[in-house]
């Protein structure tokens, strides 16, 4: 559900060193009329969109797809990467992968530079702001590389004003939007004015709509200039070596949030609450056996889920093993803190009706090699089941529940509560730290 938006301004293309000109020209003459409402700006945050939404543009390229290249996995987008992958023979799941990624890329490369362009309009400034609006950001700049040639940046601004529910229609609070557009290396060289846009004395956000890559000189200087930088690991495509960047980037002082962290609350939720009774918090110690299932694609919620787990029981990874083979095992071993050994393994599950998100998680399953202990959970997704883990007969001794998903797992909305809670995560903090504890044993 979108917010109704009243407009100050369209869209309007201007040079580099006009764009704070002309929103104060905006803010001058916008209440010329006795009857409209007073519009004003809001002054809670600054946010920069960094979006590289190359598949669309791809897509649209090779005239698979003819919407707003806005970074929205909508069903346009879905039902072209479909047909994408059904023209090139590749696996068909409706989501960008690495390969269908690499394939788009190599076409793409034989086309003459003119048609790599796509013909449609491009707002996706716009369409970022109508998911946050009712937070109030105070300006939202958005970076969006595009294809082919290096000719420069060019900018457009706008103003929007969302209208709340509960307004009386006399006052609007607007977010200004400044687009800036050019080839990545032309995007490379602006980053600081990018960073002089921002509003001082606010809060700044960078939402890093790609891989972090801490040596990109652009992400040095926006995450430098930053109080937060927010990224999400459901489109890593790498998420082993992606997190160890992470992590770097925390151990630099730099304060990260990941979207799909918030994905995995229902889990860790209800893991907890399968363990308030009493007699199976003292079970708690005799775990020594888990089993984490997820959406084949990206395993990042696995591996943070299992961070998580570990970090809560205060195991200490010991060794990791990249096994492969058709579920791509991952096993890795802990200590507990009363000298036990654990094995969790992770599988990478493949499905025939793709989520929303790639590389949710399906199924749990925590156990004990004593057959005495009262610690058996299994935890399964309520739209997937968990078919591998109750195999075997033993399940019906195991304490089974069911995991609803947040019931908007998109990154729009996780964004806007993001901007609710803003701080330092510790427990996110904490369970990545085991997480690239383990990654670094490989």
């Amino acid at each position: 559900m979108t917010t109704p938006l009243v407009t100050l301004q369209q869209p309007t293309d201007i040079s580099l060193d006009e764009i704070e000109a002309e929103l104060s020209k905006i803010w001058r003459t916008q209440n010329g009329g006795k009857e409209a409402p007073v519009a004003s700006r809001a002054t809670t945050f600054s946010m920069v969109v960094y979006e590289p939404e190359e598949f669309q543009q791809l897509l649209a390229a090779l005239d698979f797809y003819d919407g707003a290249i806005d970074g929205v996995h909508g069903q346009l987008t879905k039902t072209a990467i479909r047909e994408a992958q059904k023209a090139y023979n590749l696996r068909v799941t409706g989501r960008v992968d690495p390969l269908t990624l690499a394939k788009l890329r190599e076409v793409v490369s034989t086309l003459p530079p003119e048609q790599r362009q796509p013909s449609n309009p491009d707002y996706r400034g716009f369409s970022i702001g109508e998911a946050i609006a009712a937070q109030n950001p105070c300006r939202i700049i958005s970076l969006c590389p595009t294809l082919g040639e290096d000719e420069g940046v060019t900018a457009q601004v706008s103003v929007y004003c969302p209208l709340q529910k509960n307004s009386s229609g006399s006052n609007l609070i607007c977010c200004e939007y400044i687009t800036l557009r050019g080839s990545k290396d032309a995007l490379e060289r602006v980053g600081d004015l990018v960073s002089s846009l921002m509003m001082p004395e606010l809060p700044r956000f960078i939402w890093w709509k790609a891989t972090p890559n801490p040596e990109q000189n652009l992400f040095q200087k926006l995450s430098q200039s930053c109080n937060c930088i927010i990224l999400d690991s459901s489109y890593f495509s790498d998420p082993e070596s992606e997190f160890l960047k992470i992590q770097e980037l925390i151990d630099e002082e730099t304060y990260v949030a990941d979207l799909n962290w918030h994905r995995l609350s229902p889990w860790q939720e209800l893991t907890a609450a399968t363990f308030d009774p009493p007699e199976r918090r003292a079970a708690l110690g005799e775990l020594d056996r888990v089993t984490i299932d997820y959406e084949k694609g990206n395993a990042a919620q696995g591996w943070m889920f299992l961070g998580w787990l570990a970090s809560r029981l205060d195991w200490k990874p010991v060794s990791y093993t990249h096994e492969g083979g058709d579920y791509d095992l991952k096993r890795v071993y802990f200590q507990g803190p009363n000298g036990r050994e654990i094995e969790a393994e992770l599988a990478a599950i493949p499905t025939a009706d793709w989520g929303e998100i790639p590389g949710d998680l399906i199924a749990l399953r925590l156990n004990s090699t004593n057959p005495q202990a009262d610690c058996c959970t299994i935890l399964c997704s309520e739209t997937t089941g968990c078919m591998r883990m109750e195999a075997g007969g033993s399940a019906q001794s195991c304490r089974t529940e069911q995991v609803s998903s947040l019931s908007d797992q998109k990154a729009e909305s996780l964004m806007a509560q993001q901007l609710q809670r803003w701080g330092r995560e510790i427990l996110y903090e904490e369970s990545l730290s085991v997480t690239a504890d383990i990654l670094k044993l490989s």
